[in-house]
């Protein structure tokens, strides 16, 4: 007997019909709003974006300034405000970006010009605003950068990069604004309302593992013999999972969940943009990413990095000739755990949780060095953005 032909999935097609009508439709009505409006336009394709954006719109809206914001994100609780619009992520985004009429385009998407994603055919003057605090020319991709006019780097090493890029492509100088980190100062303002963390309480340790995601990941080498390790040294274990690494195995959190859960020391957190698990934790355990970098500067903690390969996604990175933050930071703010010595970590663990007190102050000066505008990001990125309307858009 031949088997019934297999049928698209009715509830899916649906779902996707519905949101490329309202993504049209959220282009409409971003194309109705008065020309004289769209002085400041800030886009998100998530709304894990406006962790790293908020700070400057809710600055910039404190000052009366009108902001229209652009999401691709449906479930983005931005779209519950006032000038908000949604595009999706299909032919209606990539119409807004090939014709978009505005005077600067704040965004943290990179590649642009790269992919399907495009500078208007209108004069729009481009800002990027940086959603990590690592290095520019080994974790992103060759030219990620380079359609941009100005840029909000965090510290001295994005302007040293961006200009020894420059240099070494032959490329127009950008303009390179010292703002600083919208997410870091956010979640140090978080810190100070938790309170002592729960060991410095006499609780047990909470070790919280935020990996990467690709050919370096903690995922790829050696999540369940760590989470195992962990969990038999008697220290609680909660994992963030990078967005990347569920959209490509979307049944790890279930499958690690359905394993480890009966323990009671395991715990899946699946909200990435909110901060909970952040604030718990004695300690992270990641390999070089952002994350270990916002967790030590904003907890005034130390880390725990495995020593897995890392992550190359520009091969040319050398061309650049300049340090690699993420790499070079690693023993100032924490210790390495060797990928084939993965007993170690628990003795790493008591070892920093120990002496955290100790390591703060180490933290707090390489944070003061790394970051510009530590705890005022939110106030010298709108500055930043009104200089940008006033001196150069408007000439």
């Amino acid at each position: 007997m031949v088997p019934p032909p297999v049928r698209w999935h009715e509830g899916t097609l649906l779902k996707s019909r519905r949101l490329a009508r309202a993504a049209w439709r959220g282009l409409q009505d971003f194309n109705a709003t008065a020309r004289s409006a769209r002085r400041l336009v800030y886009y998100a394709e998530t709304a894990a974006d406006w962790a790293y954006l908020g700070p400057m719109v809710d600055a910039l809206e404190a000052r009366g300034e009108r902001v229209l914001k652009i999401t691709s994100d449906a479930g983005d609780s931005v779209l519950k405000e006032a000038d908000a619009f949604f595009v999706g992520s299909g032919f209606a985004q990539t119409a807004l970006f090939k014709a978009i009429q505005a005077d600067v385009f704040v965004m943290t998407l990179t590649d642009l010009e790269r992919l399907h994603l495009k500078r208007s055919v209108h004069p729009v003057h481009y800002v990027y605003a940086f959603h990590s605090i690592a290095s520019t020319h080994r974790v992103y991709w060759e030219h990620a950068f380079d359609a941009y006019d100005t840029i909000h780097c965090v510290g001295p090493h994005h302007v040293d990069e961006l200009r020894r890029t420059e240099q070494a492509y032959g490329l127009r100088q950008k303009r390179l604004v010292p703002h600083g980190y919208g997410r870091l100062d956010t979640l140090m303002q978080d810190v100070a309302r938790h309170g002592p963390n729960r060991a410095a309480r006499g609780g047990d340790v909470n070790v919280l593992l935020a990996p990467s995601w690709g050919d370096c990941s903690i995922v790829k080498h050696c999540l369940e013999p760590l989470i195992d390790v962990l969990i038999a040294a008697g220290f609680r274990v909660a994992i963030r999972l990078h967005p990347m690494t569920r959209r490509h195995d979307p049944s790890l959190p279930e499958r690690l969940v359905a394993r480890i859960e009966a323990t009671g020391r395991f715990q899946f957190d699946p909200h990435i943009n909110t901060t909970e698990s952040v604030l718990a934790a004695d300690i992270m355990i990641t390999e070089s990413s952002g994350a270990p970098l916002e967790y030590a500067f904003a907890r005034e903690r130390p880390v725990i990095f495995i020593d897995t390969p890392p992550k190359i996604n520009n091969p040319h990175y050398a061309r650049v000739g300049a340090p690699l933050l993420e790499v070079d930071i690693r023993e100032k703010i924490g210790r390495l755990v060797r990928l084939d010595a993965l007993d170690r970590a628990p003795h790493a663990v008591r070892e920093l949780v120990g002496s955290a007190e100790a390591w703060a102050g180490t933290i707090r000066r390489v944070r003061e060095a790394t970051v510009f505008n530590v705890g005022r990001s939110g106030a010298a990125g709108p500055e930043a953005v009104l200089d940008t309307l006033s001196s150069v858009v408007r000439r």
